[in-house]
């Protein structure tokens, strides 16, 4: 029980605000780890995995049954579940990917504003922990263990500075990296390399133009960001 209560205890503590420059700093350290390219390609795994899980987590919530996940080393990946063919659940599974990443990021930037810090953390280890129970495949196994395990080390050993500016950190890449991809996906979609991507596949669910579908990721992640953001930055600027 004592372990319990101290377990709940890391998860649950009150972290103090940041000094503005500790935000500042992974501002512009999160910027630069999506739009330098070799940091891309290997930040943009992170960004895969929050893609493939928010498949996963709508998918669960519309009653689907999860058959596994896999990660692939091009930054790919596919979320297998199982149940009806078409329907609202499957459209808004579909749609979850793409726009995933900068909803969990908007959630993190309330999360903070609770001075919360360490659950954004313990968030992201206990959902990388279930998905290790899906994974289907070694690179998806490596990419999970690795990130999780960097995860855990923080919340388990960093110290609460330490803690509050990781935080800081995922938040605000979340939100930052969200847009790229959708633009990314764009770009595949007009030279003909994605015919099965998610818009593609929204588009046949729904007859409305797969376009459509990438232009309303774009807004929704443009918006996460927007509204993200000036939560975070509008105290240091105040």
């Amino acid at each position: 029980m004592n372990g319990i209560q101290s377990l709940w205890e890391r998860m649950s503590a009150v972290s103090p605000a940041p000094a503005p420059w500790i935000v500042q700093v992974t501002a512009v350290v999160a910027v630069i780890l999506v739009l330098e390219p070799h940091a891309w390609r290997v930040t943009r795994n992170v960004v895969t995995i929050v893609h493939e899980g928010a498949h996963l987590v709508v998918a669960l919530l519309f009653g689907r049954t999860l058959k596994g996940v896999r990660l692939h080393s091009d930054t790919s990946g596919v979320a297998i579940s199982s149940g009806k063919p078409t329907g609202l659940g499957v459209v808004l599974m579909t749609f979850a990917g793409y726009v995933g990443p900068a909803v969990l990021g908007l959630g993190a930037a309330w999360v903070l504003g609770t001075q919360h810090a360490v659950a954004v953390l313990w968030i992201g280890v206990v959902a990388l922990a279930a998905m290790l129970i899906l994974v289907r495949n070694l690179y998806g196994l490596f990419s999970l263990t690795v990130v999780g395990a960097l995860l855990f080390g923080l919340v388990w050993f960093g110290t609460q500075d330490q803690q509050v500016a990781a935080a800081y950190l995922i938040t605000l890449f979340m939100l930052v990296a969200a847009p790229r991809p959708v633009l990314e996906l764009q770009r595949q979609r007009a030279r003909g390399a994605a015919p099965e991507s998610d818009a593609d596949q929204l588009a046949r669910l729904t007859r409305v133009p797969g376009i459509v579908w990438v232009g309303l990721s774009l807004l929704v992640t443009l918006s996460c960001l927007a509204l993200g953001g000036w939560w975070i930055l509008r105290p240091v600027g105040g």
